[in-house]
């Protein structure tokens, strides 16, 4: 009975391959993120800074300081992250701001990173303030301080950690503390993109969602998309589906104003709520100062910063 245990040989073989399967391209497996920076678009001053930060630190052999960046949501922040440790050929670990809630939280991260891996902290503004300092000294000294006993018997231990790479995302910069935002080597901001860079970017995504899309149908959805990818991706896959259904699986000008136009969207890509969110303001709100807390409560919104509205207009 051991023996045929032990001489048993499966016959199916290529259970482990480099070949791109079957299961490799099922829809939840398909990202739309590129992963290198020839497939990235736009950011043009902050991709040639980076790519000259990433060539240094490999001639060098050392690894790269630590990046925040920051800019309103949907602009790719994560996916700029991702292509920095894909072209320094390190591991992610992902984690954010609202989840360290303590300081062990952050400690059992730091502690199990190893030499140039990547630790990418999304809404690094909402990290408390306790978890926040232990990040002090893991930035500038790649160590972190235990505290043993209380009173007169408490004791202090330096741990050595690796050289990581801290890499902060957030949407607030304005809520960072000023002995955090020192610590970070590269500080870049990121802008809305044009009319012509989200066409690049919805040809490349309906490609890899193997649909096909004109050219006017592609600036007719980059026009409603506010400069944001994250928006174009989603309203590309809502017109896909829509020419699917009531075409002939084509998106051209016309399926995209009429998938739109169901959907509420408007050629400025304003929705329905945003439509009545201005027309409040425009029919109730006629003399002296206004802002969100005057609105009823279903159009109450958190206030933007300014530098949001700023950067998409100047």
């Amino acid at each position: 009975m051991a023996d045929d245990i032990l001489s048993f040989r499966s016959e199916h073989k290529g259970v482990v391959t480099a070949r791109k399967t079957s299961e490799d391209q099922a829809p939840d497996m398909v990202s739309l993120r590129p992963e290198r920076f020839d497939d990235y678009i736009g950011q043009t001053a902050t991709v040639e800074t980076l790519k000259i930060a990433i060539q240094a630190a490999r001639l060098r052999n050392e690894s790269l300081d630590h990046i925040l960046l920051h800019g309103p949501p949907g602009l790719g922040k994560t996916t700029l992250c991702h292509i920095i440790a894909n072209e320094m050929e390190q591991e992610v670990t992902v984690t954010s701001g609202p989840t360290l809630e303590k300081g062990g939280d952050l400690m059992g991260i730091l502690t199990h990173l190893s030499d140039g891996e990547f630790l990418f902290i999304d809404e690094i503004h909402r990290i408390p303030k306790v978890v926040e300092e232990f990040l002090y000294p893991a930035m500038e000294d790649y160590a972190v301080d235990f505290v043993f006993d209380k009173g007169i018997h408490a004791r202090s231990h330096r741990y050595r950690l690796k050289r990581f790479v801290l890499v902060g995302a957030t949407t607030r910069v304005g809520l960072l503390s000023s002995p955090l935002r020192d610590r970070f080597g590269l500080f870049r901001t990121l802008d809305f993109y044009t009319p012509e860079e989200l066409v690049v970017i919805i040809q490349r995504s309906a490609q890899l969602l193997n649909t096909r899309i004109s050219e006017n149908a592609a600036l007719a959805l980059a026009d409603r998309s506010r400069g944001t990818p994250r928006i174009a991706n989603r309203l590309l896959k809502r017109v896909r589906d829509f020419a699917q259904v009531r075409a002939d699986g084509r998106v051209t000008r016309e399926v995209v104003q009429a998938a739109l136009a169901l959907e509420g969207i408007d050629r400025l890509g304003l929705t329905r709520l945003d439509r009545s969110y201005l027309e409040t303001i425009i029919d109730f709100i006629t003399e002296g100062r206004w802002g969100s807390k005057p609105l009823p409560p279903p159009f109450r919104r958190k206030p933007t910063p300014w530098w949001m509205w700023w950067s998409r207009f100047y």
